[in-house]
C-alpha cells in the first residue's frame, strides 16, 4: 500500500487580491507551494505527490519541482470549479494509477508549514480508523449570530474543533464518497470533512498545530514570514 499526498492548488486566490495566485507567491525566494511540497517530499512515509493545479500553471509547477528537487511529484491535474470539484479531479486521476487501498492525504497548497508530526499522525489515524481530520482545539469564546452584527448566545468551545489539513482517507472510500455526493446533488461542500458529515459518515481527529496556518490574506503572509524567521526560546519547554 502507498501513501499519496494530494496537494490542492486550484484556487485563484481572489481574497488575497494579488496578481499572482497565492500558492505561487514567492516568500524569501521560494514559492509558497514549494514549501508545502518540500514538507511531503521530506516525509519518509509519503510515496508520491499529486498536485491539483490552477489551469495554466501546470508547466510552471513542473519547473518548480525540477528546480527544487521535488522527486515525489508524479501527477499534476487541472483544478475544478471549486474545492470539491478539484478534489474529485484529483481522486479520479489517482484511481487511474493507484490501488483503492492506498491512503491519500488531501492538503491545502497554502498551508506551507505543515509539520512532520502532523503528517505522521494523520497517516497513523487514517490507517487505524479509516479517515483522519487534522484539528486543533478552539481557544476563543464562540458566539452565535444570525446577521453577523450581533449575538445573544454563546457556544461551548470545548465542543468545537478547528479543522485544518491534511485530511486522510482510503482512496476507494473517498472515491465512493464523491460518487454519493453527486447522486445527492452535493457539489460545493466546504471540505472533505464537511462532505463526510453531510453524508452521515463519522470522522476521526488527528493532531494539528497553531503554526499550520492557511495563507488566505496578506496578513497571513506576514505571519508566515515571521514564523519562518522565528526560533523558539531555549527556556520554553
Amino acid at each position: 500500500m502507498s501513501n499519496i499526498a494530494m496537494i490542492i492548488a486550484g484556487g485563484s486566490g481572489a481574497r488575497m487580491q494579488q496578481d499572482i495566485p497565492k500558492q505561487f507567491l514567492t516568500v524569501y525566494e521560494k514559492p509558497v507551494i514549494v514549501y508545502t511540497l518540500e514538507a511531503f517530499q521530506r516525509h519518509e512515509m509519503i510515496d508520491a505527490i499529486e498536485v491539483v493545479c490552477l489551469e495554466g500553471w501546470e508547466n510552471i509547477l513542473w519547473a518548480y519541482a525540477k528546480q527544487f528537487n521535488i522527486t515525489k511529484l508524479k501527477y499534476v491535474v487541472k483544478g475544478g470549479t471549486n474545492g470539491q470539484g478539484s478534489i474529485k479531479n484529483g481522486i479520479d486521476e489517482l484511481c487511474r494509477h493507484c490501488s483503492e487501498d492506498d491512503t491519500v492525504l488531501i492538503h491545502d497548497a497554502i498551508r506551507p508549514l505543515v509539520s512532520e508530526e502532523i503528517i505522521t499522525d494523520c497517516l497513523k489515524t487514517t490507517l487505524e480508523k479509516g479517515n483522519a481530520i487534522t484539528v486543533i482545539p478552539c481557544a476563543e469564546a464562540m458566539l452565535k449570530t444570525q446577521d453577523g452584527e450581533e449575538s445573544s448566545e454563546s457556544f461551548p468551545r470545548d465542543n468545537l474543533r478547528r479543522t485544518q489539513t491534511p485530511q486522510g482517507f482510503r482512496l476507494g472510500n473517498i472515491k465512493r464518497l464523491h460518487e454519493r455526493a453527486a447522486e445527492k446533488g452535493i457539489f460545493n461542500s466546504v471540505a472533505s470533512c464537511t462532505l463526510m458529515v453531510e453524508l452521515g459518515e463519522k470522522v476521526y481527529f488527528s493532531k494539528g498545530e497553531e503554526k499550520n496556518i492557511k495563507l488566505t490574506t496578506v496578513e497571513d503572509i506576514d505571519i508566515f514570514k515571521a514564523l519562518l524567521n522565528a526560533k523558539r526560546s531555549e527556556w520554553l519547554k
